[in-house]
């Protein structure tokens, strides 16, 4: 669109509706909508016919200091551009880029057209793949790890088993040949753990809401008496294929460390959804699955989110920085991911489920 601020605009027109730019048409003064196109409806995740005539900055939550903008171009009618502008919609912050221009209606009516292009969606995907490449990186060298370690463990721990059956009972070497032993048990725990399942997935059909279900009441178990764990659930989400013990694994390593972030007074929410055309590792989803762990603790930074699935790297004192990595596997195992999006008082852990593909 241009800046000219005599072109005539004929609102509703089809070739409008087929736009994958988000298209908003308001009056002047005051910013009512007037119209909405189906790209719009998607993003802001509202009807047209509901908020028609209601002032934007009602329906879209937009960062103070371009809202402000926004008003001055209503007072002036002065066309505006914006780049990855923060915008809350559902309780979700999404990034979008904005053009407004002002127009001329068929009424002769001054008005504001306003279009919002999503960048998020390229970013996530930008960072999917990254996140994927690392996985995979992780993977071969923890592998690689493992073999390493394995072999000269188990010389050790059966060295130490030979010791104590030479060693008389009572001797004070004795128990030092026990720690041995139980230490190399448990460093070889540590390194299972560290490779992940080694069987193949055991799928089924089942409800999502068999994970959080299970996943809520083990949480409730855990937490402290100060935590609320609550449940939001879609229950129009279909049944799906998949191996509901390490879906469970999954989602409850993500759970606890919403718990570690909350202490000992917060809140961890559960929610699912239904999500459509949505993209993983290159592939187009008609329908995916999304389960959402919320806590109200106090975020974490952005470095600290660009770690989080790197093994052996934890933010809370004592972690052992798998619990993340593990769950993203289990996750890939499936065909999904896991996303983290964290500011202070509102972080989210979204497990992403593939249930249609294109042409599927």
């Amino acid at each position: 669109m241009t800046d000219a601020p005599d072109r005539p605009l004929t609102e509703g027109t089809e070739l409008t509706e087929l736009l994958a730019t988000a298209v908003i048409v308001v009056g002047r003064p005051g910013l009512p909508i007037l119209y909405l196109n189906a790209a719009a409806e998607e993003l802001l995740g509202i009807s047209r016919h509901r908020v028609h005539d209601r002032p934007l900055l009602e329906v879209a939550h937009l960062e103070r200091a371009w809202a402000e903008r926004l008003e001055s171009a209503d007072a002036h009618g002065s066309p505006l551009t914006g780049r990855e502008l923060a915008l809350q919609v559902g309780g979700h912050k999404r990034l979008v880029d904005a053009v407004v221009s002002p127009v001329r209606g068929d009424d002769g009516g001054e008005r504001l057209v306003v279009e919002l292009s999503a960048v998020d969606r390229h970013r996530r995907i930008a960072r999917e793949e990254a996140l994927r490449a690392q996985e995979q990186t992780n993977r071969t060298l923890m592998r690689g790890l493992a073999h390493e370690i394995r072999n000269p463990l188990a010389g050790l721990r059966g060295a130490a088993q030979l010791i104590q059956r030479e060693l008389q009972s009572g001797d004070t070497l004795t128990e030092h040949a026990h720690v041995i032993v139980r230490e190399a048990d448990r460093l070889r725990e540590l390194v299972e753990r560290m490779v992940g399942p080694s069987t193949p997935l055991q799928p089924t059909r089942i409800s999502i809401h068999e994970v959080t279900e299970r996943v809520a009441a083990l949480l409730r178990a855990e937490a402290a008496p100060g935590v609320t764990i609550a449940t939001r659930y879609d229950p129009s989400i279909p049944m799906l294929d998949a191996d509901r013990d390490r879906l469970i694994q999954a989602v409850l390593n993500i759970g606890r460390n919403a718990l570690q972030a909350v202490g000992a007074s917060g809140q961890v929410t559960l929610a699912t959804a239904a999500l459509r055309q949505f993209t993983i590792a290159g592939v187009r989803h008609r329908l995916v699955a999304a389960i959402d762990m919320i806590d109200d603790g106090p975020g974490l930074p952005d470095e600290a989110v660009e770690a989080l699935f790197q093994p052996m790297i934890s933010h809370r004192p004592g972690g052992s920085g798998l619990g993340l990595t593990i769950a993203q596997t289990l996750v890939g195992q499936h065909g999904g991911l896991i996303e983290c999006d964290s500011e202070p008082g509102h972080t989210v852990f979204r497990v992403v489920l593939p249930l249609q593909s294109e042409g599927g």
